[in-house]
């Protein structure tokens, strides 16, 4: 795995051994990352079920401030933590071991909210509408955000989960991208000043 752009663009990732992980696939992520505004200056992201810690940073890479990344799995806390590491974003990440859904419940009690959201879990396995849920009730997605789903494409999602709207989907061979954007006038929490008018929140706004 490389990083592909940014500050650290080249960089060599470390990869599993294995099937017991899943990195995003090289053509699906670089995909994405085309998709997503070139500067991602500012923003703070969550990654769901981070596996190799890959799309955080390579978002890292190309300017996002912070990220939290959760996934349950020892050895997947022992990669992501390698990773960043070696590419020096440690003093901008905090890595949860943790089951997603009860690291979802804890951010919203914390009123926590995000600029872009990956959620990437397990293919098939009646995981992804669940956390689609519990994201929307705790409100974690910004109104100005982005929450990217990587799935199968024999997962079909609805078109909304209560305040998440689905607005955009691409495919890339058996993988799908679901793009979530908040649906209009929802009444989230206010937010400070630092996570209102920068370029890289107006260029999200403008995806889709």
């Amino acid at each position: 795995m490389r990083i592909i752009g940014g500050h650290a663009g080249g960089r060599r990732l470390k990869a599993p051994k294995g099937q017991a992980l899943r990195p995003t696939a090289a053509r699906v992520k670089e995909a994405l990352f085309n998709i997503l505004p070139r500067d991602l200056s500012g923003a703070k992201l969550l990654d769901l079920f981070a596996g190799t810690g890959n799309l955080t940073i390579e978002a890292l890479s190309r300017g996002a401030a912070e990220a939290i990344l959760i996934d349950s799995s020892i050895e997947s806390g022992r990669i992501i933590r390698e990773n960043l590491r070696r590419v020096r974003f440690f003093n901008r990440a905090k890595v949860w071991i943790t089951p997603v859904a009860r690291a979802l419940r804890l951010l919203a009690r914390r009123g926590e909210s995000f600029d872009l959201i990956f959620l990437d879990p397990p293919y098939e396995h009646r995981m992804i509408e669940t956390t689609l849920k519990i994201i929307a009730k705790g409100s974690l997605l910004r109104p100005s955000g982005v929450l990217i789903a990587e799935h199968s494409i024999r997962e079909e999602l609805q078109r909304c989960y209560d305040s998440l709207l689905l607005h955009d989907q691409r495919r890339y061979g058996s993988t799908l991208l679901s793009f979530f954007r908040q649906a209009p006038n929802t009444n989230l929490p206010s937010q400070g000043p630092s996570d209102h008018g920068t370029k890289q929140h107006r260029a999200l706004s403008r995806l889709f």
